[in-house]
């Protein structure tokens, strides 16, 4: 039983991130659908992030109310099935409501599934986070590859992301049946609507904080970065991402072994090492090769960082979707921030400047490291698969 939960959650983590991948692929035909320029646009984008800030601080509450298993199949039905509404937006204000929302159901789904693979976890007595944050980056690896294509062929937005949705909604509500009927313990106090992190959660926060800044900044600027400093052709440039991307994937498919072998803190202080090593190469690349291997080191550096915080947070908190909560908020607001911090400082200095910020940010992921260690085990949950 314990074996087809791992099996239905991995797979809701996938179905998360091929809703992700698919709908950045057709970012572009939305954009010339609504007639918005690059500012409009910015800030369009800008709603989702909103969106999911709001919701995940509450997310804890609701699923107490309804168990985790409805909720997470719930909110990855509405995350699915919102997928096709921002190419039917037919302005840019409905299309502003529609990405609010859209942020919403992912943050708050996001909560759901990590809260059901800390449970899961917990059950079998072994890490399995990684992997399923791996499983997550395939996901999105498959939704964008087939979103590619179907831009490539010109296939309206609209028909694309209607049948994605509805193929990914139908696979949702099968998988979602598997998953671990999690629910408060008798008698347990329900969370208050709006949860602030603890003291506990804050430093779990403030790793995933660095991780996933360095991240965001490899995902948004390696590239830019190859070609800039590097004077990189722009195939290689563009291959740049693509390393990065791939490396963090592997890392976090692998990274449960390396757990098991070495425990939570001295897999995350190797990896803050390996990550603060890829920075530096970065800062000081000014050939293609070694900032395209330093963007690799950054990318398999922070790939299993943040599941582990998760993972120690859902332990930390009074219950699994407290600490989630918590840690997600704070690390996904660093994702949202990098991308602009990294410009605004290379446009007061240079781009090797701003990863010099990267590379100090990976160093504290190697000092706090130990903060993994200091976690409880929960009261458990009465949790039983579906028959």
């Amino acid at each position: 039983m314990l074996r087809r939960a791992r099996v239905a959650v991995a797979m809701t983590f996938a179905v998360h991130g091929a809703v992700s991948g698919s709908f950045a692929t057709r970012i572009p035909w939305i954009q010339d659908h609504v007639q918005a320029g690059p500012g409009e646009l910015g800030l369009a984008l800008l709603a989702p992030a909103v969106g999911t800030l709001i919701a995940m601080p509450m997310a804890g509450r609701v699923i107490h109310r309804f168990g985790n298993r409805p909720a997470t199949r719930v909110l990855l039905a509405l995350w699915s099935v919102m997928l096709a509404l921002p190419a039917v937006a037919p302005n840019l204000g409905v299309l502003w409501v529609t990405l609010l929302v859209f942020g919403a159901s992912a943050g708050m789904c996001d909560v759901g599934m990590n809260e059901q693979g800390v449970v899961v976890e917990q059950r079998m007595g072994r890490s399995i986070m990684s992997g399923l944050h791996g499983m997550w980056s395939v996901g999105g690896l498959a939704g964008g590859a087939a979103g590619t294509l179907a831009a490539h062929f010109g296939v309206d937005a609209r028909v694309h992301l209607g049948v994605t949705a509805a193929v990914l909604l139908a696979v949702g509500l099968v998988i979602g049946r598997h998953l671990l009927d999690v629910r408060p313990r008798e008698g347990e106090e329900a969370p208050a609507h709006f949860v602030l992190p603890s003291r506990s959660v804050l430093l779990l926060g403030l790793i995933g904080f660095c991780a996933v800044f360095g991240e965001g900044a490899g995902a948004d600027w390696s590239a830019v970065y190859l070609r800039d400093v590097t004077g990189a052709s722009p195939g290689v440039a563009a291959m740049s991402y693509t390393a990065f991307a791939l490396t963090m994937a592997v890392g976090r498919l692998c990274g449960d072994m390396v757990v098991r072998r070495l425990g939570p803190v001295v897999t995350v202080r190797i990896s803050g090492l390996l990550a603060t090593l890829g920075g530096a190469l970065v800062v000081v690349a000014r050939t293609p090769v070694p900032a395209v291997t330093g963007f690799m080191l950054i990318g398999i550096g922070v790939a299993v960082v943040v599941p582990l915080a998760f993972a120690a947070a859902g332990n930390a908190a009074r219950t699994p979707s407290e600490g989630v909560a918590g840690v997600a908020t704070i690390s996904y607001t660093s994702g949202f921030i990098a991308p602009s911090a990294i410009g605004g400082i290379a446009a007061q200095t240079s781009l090797p400047v701003s990863f010099g910020v990267v590379t100090a940010l990976m160093v504290a992921v190697t000092l706090l490291a130990g903060t993994l260690a200091r976690r409880r085990a929960p009261a458990e949950p009465a949790a039983t698969p579906t028959p």
